[in-house]
């Protein structure tokens, strides 16, 4: 066994691979950017070296750099983690040239894997089935629009080395193909530096059902179930489950049979996922009195699983590992390591159990109700559910995370702040227990999609398991521009807030005292809140028994509050929440067990003069580089219309017109850095 390893990624996954280290007993050394010099993952290590700039071509994909750190440190194999240079066959090779153990696959496999197109000729050789596709050498654009002309719309353009969702399109019309490609080739060149592509049929009401597998260097294989990661968005994965709701137990093994072939076409060593698009059949519930599916209940309409096709093989961890782990009760991390260092696996397929129903949500910085925009800033507050990190928690909460209070999330990197792992016997119990946890995680600094995720886990779709990738789009008006707290509630809150904040300060003597007693009638203090575009005005009256009158948008109640832990048990008029309430500048984040919304608070005097917004002008909503401008000055454009396109946190973003107009000045070009808030462009009427 290993006695140093060296971690060659960041963020939460590095952490992940230090904690299981450490139990095993062997020492880590972390690697840091610029942007990454106090981050969590290099407190979470042994030694830590640094190896460049900020962006990932400057560090975290500088190998040699990687590889001169693992020699100088004495580290005897190297961890890769996800993403990066995780499923880069030349980073493999280059190891093993150097001496040191790649954790994970040969370069030959990666290799074999890596390229989408090359890996579905070889699983149709080892008799796995594809969806019907177009996956050869040639990339001429008008031979690639014949291909999905011949096809049949709707196609997918997927990126052949690529993976997480990056490089990857869905067309619905012939006219709309040539774009579609442009886009997703020049993602593909920037994420992976390859721009080939492969068509597919794309499935109608496909499900996302990927396998676990592993191999060990004696040549032994398993298959450690299934995980359902159908719920995305952007293509990418929003919540993962295991075991797959509607699965049989014959159709977990026909899949696991056909994973553990393709592992086994490729010699595969370690952990790696095989991922399957899977035919939706129609929800409908078990027979009267027949037993419910695996992850299922007879109570609800379950969508079963149909004809599977092979969609790739990700030669690497995945993000969503922690969900196999909750419901075998195994460290795949360890496996990881023990397999790298020439054990054999530690169990067979015939000692695998399948445990209760397990959940992960990918707690991310970005704004669902804006397409996602991923989101920038300060992690001012960052509290978590009662958890354990990195294994399985007796209550059944585990939490992932790479970052603590106070950092910040950078636009270099991934979007992604935490994983939130819930366990249960059944899968109810998991949702219930997922919605509680969530609840109780309060992020303020920067917008994240944890009010977005607990609209999912209580939407129809997916409390009954009608599972399929198109679930978010289905439900989108029970998904995006919700609030589950009333305007007057989260009023109520900040005044409470704003009242024990007063008396915390509250000097001595009655000259001190902040309860509002006047010795003649008694005292109506003003409050004004805005919300959105609303401006909602509240009264508060100091009544002579001691009692607080508040009336908000004219609605009137008692208030009454205390202290409650971290929060404020409130009552207002037949109002009764635990409250917790964060102010950050003028802003009150309201968290509440139904939802989480925010009020600005209204202070005239100290916004006399504040300018008004200059209008006309297309901005940044983040920093980023353009890639592309699709108008010059003088163009007459109308509302909606494409601009431009920024490149950001790995993703193209698409800036609009907000309204018709003619294009004044570009006020930068293709390849410039710009950020937040910069003007791209000036828009006239």
């Amino acid at each position: 066994m290993f006695t140093k390893i060296l971690i060659a990624n960041r963020g939460e996954i590095a952490c992940r691979v230090a904690a299981t280290a450490r139990r095993m007993g062997i020492r880590t050394v972390a690697v840091y950017s610029d942007a990454d010099a106090s981050a969590k993952h290099v407190a979470a290590c042994d030694e830590a070296v640094h190896i460049g700039g900020n962006a990932p071509r400057d560090s975290y994909l500088q190998w040699q750099r990687i590889l001169q750190a693992a020699q100088a440190t004495g580290a005897q194999a190297v961890h890769p983690g996800y993403g990066f240079l995780s499923e880069n066959d030349a980073f493999a090779q280059a190891c093993a040239d150097a001496g040191l153990v790649f954790i994970g696959p040969s370069p030959a496999a990666i290799r074999a894997m890596g390229l989408k197109a090359e890996s579905k000729q070889l699983m149709a050789t080892a008799g796995v089935p594809l969806v019907p596709g177009y996956h050869g050498a040639d990339q001429n654009p008008a031979l690639l629009q014949r291909e999905a002309d011949s096809i049949g719309y709707p196609v997918l353009i997927k990126a052949s080395a690529g993976g997480g969702g990056k490089g990857m399109r869905a067309v619905d019309k012939s006219e709309d193909f040539a774009a579609a490609l442009a886009s997703c080739q020049r993602e593909a060149r920037n994420s992976f530096g390859d721009d080939a592509v492969l068509i597919e049929k794309y499935v109608q009401r496909p499900r996302h059902i990927e396998i676990q597998v592993f191999g060990d260097t004696q040549g032994n294989f398993v298959y450690l179930h299934e995980r359902d990661c159908s719920v995305q968005r952007r293509h990418q994965k929003v919540l993962e489950e295991a075991p797959a709701p509607g699965m049989t137990p014959a159709l977990r093994q026909q899949m696991g049979e056909a994973a553990v072939a393709a592992a086994r076409a490729v010699h595969y060593v370690g952990a790696g996922t095989v991922e399957f698009i899977v035919e939706t059949m129609s929800a409908a519930g078990p027979p009267q009195g027949a037993k419910a599916p695996s992850g299922g209940s007879a109570a609800h309409a379950v969508a079963s699983v149909g004809a599977f096709h092979f969609m790739e093989m990700n030669t690497r961890l995945q993000v969503e590992h922690p969900v196999t782990e909750a419901i075998t009760g195994l460290d795949l991390v360890e496996w990881q390591l023990r397999v790298a260092s020439g054990e054999p696996l530690p169990l067979l397929q015939h000692q695998l159990r399948l445990n209760g129903h397990a959940i992960e949500a990918r707690i991310c910085a970005e704004n669902p109700d804006n397409n996602f925009l991923p989101a920038t800033g300060r992690l001012d507050v960052y509290a978590l559910p009662a958890c354990t990190t990195f294994e399985r928690a007796d209550h059944g909460v585990r939490v992932d995370s790479g970052v603590r209070q106070g950092d910040a999330i950078s636009p270099y990197y991934d979007s992604m702040v935490a994983k939130l792992i819930v366990h249960g016997d059944t899968r109810e119990e998991a949702l219930a227990r997922l919605d509680v946890a969530l609840a109780q995680t309060h992020i303020v600094g920067l917008q994240t999609n944890v009010q977005f995720l607990r609209h999912v886990v209580q939407s129809r779709s997916f409390a009954q398991a009608d599972l399929d990738t198109a679930l978010i789009p289905r439900e989108a008006a029970a998904l995006f521009g919700q609030t589950r707290v009333s305007v007057p509630l989260a009023c109520a809150a900040e005044v409470a807030r704003t009242l024990l904040a007063e008396r915390a300060a509250q000097g001595a003597g009655p000259f001190g005292q902040t309860d509002g007693w006047r010795s003649l009638g008694e005292w109506v203090r003003r409050f004004s809140f805005r919300q959105g575009a609303d401006e909602v005005p509240a009264s508060l009256r100091y009544r002579r028994d001691g009692s607080l009158l508040l009336s908000v948008a004219g609605t009137p109640g008692e208030l009454r509050f205390a202290a409650a832990g971290t929060g404020i048990a409130l009552h207002w008029g037949d109002l009764s929440e635990v409250v917790h309430v964060y102010r950050r500048g003028d802003v009150a984040h309201v968290h509440t067990a139904k939802g989480a919304t925010q009020l600005t608070t209204i202070d005239l005097l100290a916004h006399a003069g504040d300018a008004q917004a200059e209008g006309g002008r297309l901005t940044a909503p983040m920093p980023g580089k353009v890639v592309s401008f699709a108008v010059k000055a003088g163009d007459r454009v109308k509302r909606g219309q494409a601009l431009a396109v920024l490149d950001a946190m790995k993703m193209e973003h698409t800036i609009a017109a907000p309204a018709d107009g003619v294009v004044g000045e570009l006020l930068y070009s293709p390849g410039d850095q710009v950020g937040e808030g910069a003007a791209l462009l000036t828009l006239g009427a």
